[in-house]
């Protein structure tokens, strides 16, 4: 069997995925045949694997560090929260309904099995598999049934590094605190740690890494400088902070700015579709929470949502449906992604996900919408503004009329049109469009055009693919450079060193998952 460890972190968005990713980047430049696994993730950014099935797009990205399509098998186990105390439970690609926090305790017990099965699976089939945990393994009101975190340490025997982001502040605390609240057992696989994000210099962190070591007993395996540059794919619609901006602005190509407002929904899902319109010189790209912020915009983008219905009801609330309806008149370029699509449309019947039936969209395109029980997963493909295209689709959403004087975004293979144009107006279901080079640069010369940017230049030669790529070496190289990957390599082979001390309290005893 393989070798594997856990990268867990003392926070959410402490660097748990981008340190996988690194770590699968660095291994697979070896010729390591290297996979990622992500026993439990709770995400509404996803995408549609080859397999058909849906997972969290941040192991879909750490697949492509390790030269992998995308698989159910890195994330077997999906909650995609659609409110404050529900999620839709996705298991091995599929939607198997909704839950809430107690009810999926229940599930965990079943839920184990397949997570460790698929684990085992993974492990036969490659060298090395780097897990992700969820959150923070000092979760301890959560503990007892946990499967992503060290639950999963315990019952697989993963070696375990815990990442702590020292741009927040407090990263010594954390660190010692994170080990102190584990169970002895769990605490015994902790074999040390990663710090993320540092800026300065490393000489000035050199007497607290040696007072962490003395304190716990443990190796810091490495510190990981912050990088500018590294901002795609964020883990979640968290990483986003409203009304921020979206990557590296790079001055313009022309004379002038083409400015993208990205309406930031409560329940927003695939915020990730945008990221490549980030990538462009001359293209700026910000989330918007209130009506002011779409006033100066040259395009809106209304992305996808985990809840249509309920965020539909937010924009009218805050006033963002009439700011919405307002930069259409005026006949600037508003596009609707998936969600968004769907309450661009004249009606909204939706008893699946909010069970609210017939509702009124924005009533910008001549469509009405129904919700279908069974969610569609498809990779499709076809033409849009003269140009090959893929996508993905991930909705339960369907189109159930349209009128007839509508053109289609999207002309597929049958002839059949997906997506619709209006004037100003743009609605599809397929995520991840953006990323085809030649559409996007077509795309934004027609919104700038419709817009009055006639000053805005297209770059001739931005390859999202390629920028995702540099990306991920670059992941790889400060993995290379800044972590101790003589260590790791032991660690993978060997497990976590033996006789490392217990740190005061500790949890109580936990029985390991089955």
């Amino acid at each position: 069997m393989g070798g594997a460890l856990l990268v867990a972190g003392t926070t959410s968005d402490a660097g748990k995925s981008v340190v996988v990713a690194g770590l699968c980047r660095w291994l697979a430049r070896r010729g390591v045949r290297v996979a990622p696994f992500k026993a439990q993730n709770m995400s509404n950014n996803s995408v549609v694997t080859m397999d058909g099935g849906e997972i969290g797009r941040a192991q879909a990205v750490q697949a492509a560090a390790a030269g992998l399509e995308p698989s159910v098998r890195f994330n077997p186990v999906l909650l995609k929260p659609g409110g404050d105390r529900s999620s839709q439970v996705v298991v091995l690609g599929r939607a198997l309904g909704d839950v809430t926090a107690l009810s999926y305790r229940q599930r965990k017990a079943e839920l184990a099995a397949t997570v460790l099965s698929t684990l085992a699976d993974l492990r036969r089939d490659h060298d090395v598999v780097v897990c992700e945990g969820a959150g923070s393994p000092t979760e301890i009101n959560l503990r007892a049934n946990d499967i992503a975190n060290m639950g999963l340490a315990r019952a697989a025997n993963l070696p375990v590094l815990v990442v702590g982001d020292i741009d927040r502040g407090g990263v010594f605390a954390h660190l010692f605190g994170t080990l102190a609240l584990l169970d002895p057992a769990d605490q015994a696989l902790v074999a040390g740690f990663v710090i993320n994000k540092f800026r300065g210099d490393p000489l000035l962190l050199e007497p607290g890494l040696r007072q962490l070591h003395a304190l716990t007993g443990r190796e810091v395996y490495g510190v990981l400088p912050w990088r500018e540059e590294l901002w795609l794919d964020a883990e979640d619609s968290l990483s986003y902070t409203a009304d921020g901006i979206v990557g590296r602005p790079q001055p313009p190509v022309g004379e002038q700015w083409l400015r993208v407002a990205v309406v930031r929904l409560p329940r927003i899902s695939n915020a990730t579709d945008v990221e490549a319109l980030a990538t462009e010189p001359g293209v700026s790209v910000r989330f918007a929470t209130e009506p002011s912020r779409l006033a100066d915009a040259d395009l809106v983008v209304l992305p996808g949502s985990k809840a249509t219905v309920s965020d539909l009801g937010w924009l009218r609330d805050t006033g963002l449906a009439e700011a919405i309806r307002a930069h259409a008149r005026r006949g600037r370029p508003l596009v609707g992604i998936c969600g968004g699509y769907q309450m661009l449309c004249r009606t909204v019947d939706d008893t699946v996900e909010s069970g609210a039936g017939e509702v009124p969209g924005l009533g910008l395109l001549d469509i009405d919408v129904s919700f279908a029980g069974t969610k569609t997963l498809a990779r499709p493909s076809g033409t849009a503004l003269e140009h090959d295209v893929t996508g993905y689709e991930i909705h339960h959403g369907q189109v159930v009329r349209r009128a007839d004087a509508l053109a289609p975004l999207v002309e597929l293979p049958d002839g059949e049109p997906e997506g619709a144009m209006a004037g100003p107006v743009v609605g599809t279901h397929w995520h991840g469009l953006f990323e085809n080079d030649r559409f996007r640069r077509a795309f934004l010369g027609w919104a700038a055009d419709r817009a009055g940017r006639h000053g805005f230049v297209a770059a001739p030669d931005t390859a999202f693919a390629a920028v995702r790529a540099a990306q991920l070496d670059l992941l790889g190289d400060l993995v290379q450079r800044h972590l101790d990957t003589d260590a790791i390599e032991k660690l993978l082979d060997g497990g976590a060193p033996t006789g490392l001390p217990v740190l005061p309290p500790g949890a109580p005893a936990v029985e390991p998952v089955s």
